[in-house]
């Protein structure tokens, strides 16, 4: 059996990629997949924890993240597909002026 100290350890160096990945990367798309890989690296660990407690609450929060990763995800995309026919690019860097 995995004990939990495996599962928060494999969580936070998840976490840790997703935040550099958010901080380091120029394109709005896999900016976009680091933030995801940071919700999943908070559901490893609330999965872990609720294992670890016997307790079905961290699992229900998994839930609601999921669902909430997944309203992100389609208006993200959504968002990045209209800046894209508009400016033609999807560099963070060119993007810090929002004119028409």
């Amino acid at each position: 059996m995995v004990q939990t100290e495996s599962y928060i350890m494999l969580s936070i160096v998840l976490f840790t990629l997703g935040a550099m990945g958010v901080l380091l990367r120029r394109n709005a798309i896999l900016v976009f997949m680091a933030i995801e890989l940071m919700l999943n690296a908070t559901n490893l660990a609330l999965v872990a924890f609720a294992r670890h407690w016997a307790n079905d609450t961290g699992q229900l929060f998994v839930f609601f993240i999921i669902t909430v990763a997944a309203a992100e995800v389609a208006v993200g995309l959504a968002l990045i597909v209209t800046i894209f026919r508009t400016k033609r690019s999807i560099n963070i860097d060119e993007l810090h002026e929002m004119k028409g």
